[in-house]
């Protein structure tokens, strides 16, 4: 009777019937959805592999989370690329301080093997630190003895100045011998509005290959106001050479470099034309400007870098043969290089604009310039620390003019590049307002090496935001000694 009555009734009424119909299966198949992600969420969160915490879990990009979970081959070793600055600056910073609460770095099911007398076990093991797994909800409930932030602990979250500057800046030994291995502190040092000095504290050659394969350089060049230059050099054996892989501190003979509480204590004698140099700087970065360790390498080639004071002030005296020149809170920048740089070219720039900073860069190795596989980068830094990178693929020169005193070498009048990450994007214009050019051979080819100082102004979107500034830079480039263009 009931099956009669429903069918004469979608007969009558085939409209009504049928929205009834769509609304009864839509509801069937929303319950069916809604109990199957209950289910999953229960699976999930009794799954070792997924125990977690807070409101957002962050992973590296490419990651698949069922490959994760399951340990296939892209779940296998992944680790977060300097997650040190991830969770202090890009996560956990000032910036987003009104928006995050805590930022809690936890390792879960790494491999690691045990050794027992003869034994060799492999073991799942898993790591957390206990005041921000506490505050992110997935602290352990501890039956005996205490769970509490070790030393290390403490100076992964919240370093203090000497800690956070020994993390980010020391020395290296290369892993094999290799003459063309070098590694170098660079300072610059803005004296007067037309005044300027570039120093330079070099370790170089085959540092394992034993005494006498390697040594040390203190290297000085002063921009007068007059548009001269002045170059002073100091050369050392390796007996007189001091470097520490734990911290920025560097011994050249009588020049050093030190670092103590996040300042930098420069002293320096070298000679020149001029006369002899002696310098005594102290520079004091400034706070949340800086770009953290990176390194490009393969089997034959590593290029390292850091820049521990994007943005810096120094204070200090530069005499040559007694004539002194105090400087104090003078604008200056520091940054650190390692690696082999046999057949290596680069575009380098550093700009401080009034409310942010720039920092640009990318090596480019004879024989693989092309840009999709040396892309550079771009990063835009302000009060709060890093505020985004950005990819570029080329710098696009115009203009040229002759460099004083360096017949058949010519420097770019002005340049741009525009960076782009997602939906944001900046443009760069610099004109060159002074250029210093070096010869040397690289890979065979006559190139020449010029230092830039320009005006520059920067243009685009940031995170959804419109940003404009402008102000002065160095800025670095390779030229070939005949053409006209870089």
């Amino acid at each position: 009777m009931i099956l009669t009555l429903a069918l004469r009734h979608l007969v009558v009424r085939k409209v009504r019937t049928l929205f009834l119909l769509l609304g009864f299966g839509t509801g069937v198949a929303t319950m069916i959805v809604l109990l199957s992600v209950g289910e999953a969420m229960v699976v999930q969160s009794r799954d070792v592999s997924l125990v977690g915490g807070g409101e957002v879990t962050v992973l590296p990009q490419g990651v698949d989370l069922e490959a994760l979970r399951t340990g296939a081959l892209t779940g296998m070793f992944f680790g977060i690329d300097r997650a040190r600055f991830v969770g202090r600056t890009m996560l956990g910073g000032p910036r987003h301080g009104e928006l995050v609460r805590a930022v809690a770095p936890a390792i879960e099911g790494k491999l690691l093997y045990l050794a027992v007398g003869d034994r060799v076990l492999a073991v799942r093991a898993g790591g957390e630190i206990p005041s921000r797994a506490e505050a992110a909800g997935t602290g352990l409930a501890v039956v005996r003895g205490t769970w509490r932030d070790s030393d290390a602990d403490s100076a992964w979250i919240a370093p203090s100045a000497q800690q956070l500057y020994d993390q980010l800046d020391r020395f290296h030994r290369p892993a094999g011998r290799d003459s063309t291995w070098g590694e170098w502190h660079y300072f610059n040092v803005v004296s007067g509005p037309e005044e300027w000095w570039y120093i330079s504290y070099l370790v170089g050659g085959d540092i394992r290959g034993g005494p006498g394969r390697w040594g040390g350089q203190l290297l000085v060049t002063r921009r007068r106001a007059d548009g001269g230059y002045d170059r002073f050099v100091s050369t050392v054996p390796d007996e007189v050479v001091v470097f520490d892989t734990t911290r920025a501190d560097l011994t050249l003979g009588e020049s050093t470099v030190s670092q103590r509480s996040g300042f930098y204590f420069l002293d320096g004698i070298a000679d020149g034309e001029a006369g002899t140099l002696r310098f005594r700087l102290t520079v004091r970065p400034e706070r949340h400007r800086y770009f953290p360790p990176v390194e490009l390498r393969n089997d034959a080639f590593l290029s390292g870098y850091v820049v521990p004071a994007i943005r810096a002030s120094a204070t200090g005296e530069l005499c040559v043969d007694g004539d002194c020149l105090t400087v104090t809170n003078a604008d200056a920048y520091h940054d650190h290089n390692w690696g082999v740089w046999q057949g290596v070219t680069w575009e380098w720039g550093m700009g401080r604009g009034t409310s942010l900073d720039l920092l640009y860069g990318g090596v480019l190795r004879q024989g693989a310039d092309d840009p999709a596989a040396n892309p550079y980068f771009l990063a835009v830094v302000d009060s709060l620390g890093m505020r985004q990178v950005l990819r570029f693929d080329d710098v696009v020169y115009e203009g040229a003019a002759p460099v004083a005193g360096e017949p058949g070498i010519l420097a770019p009048a002005r340049f741009t590049l525009t960076a782009r990450r997602e939906g944001d994007q900046v443009t760069l214009a610099v004109d060159v307002l002074s250029a210093q050019a070096t010869r040397t051979t690289v890979a065979a080819l006559d190139r020449s090496f010029l230092q830039l100082r320009g005006r520059f102004r920067l243009a685009g979107r940031l995170a959804g935001q419109v940003v404009a500034d402008s102000g002065l830079g160095f800025f670095e480039t390779w030229v070939a000694t005949s053409t006209a263009t870089p």
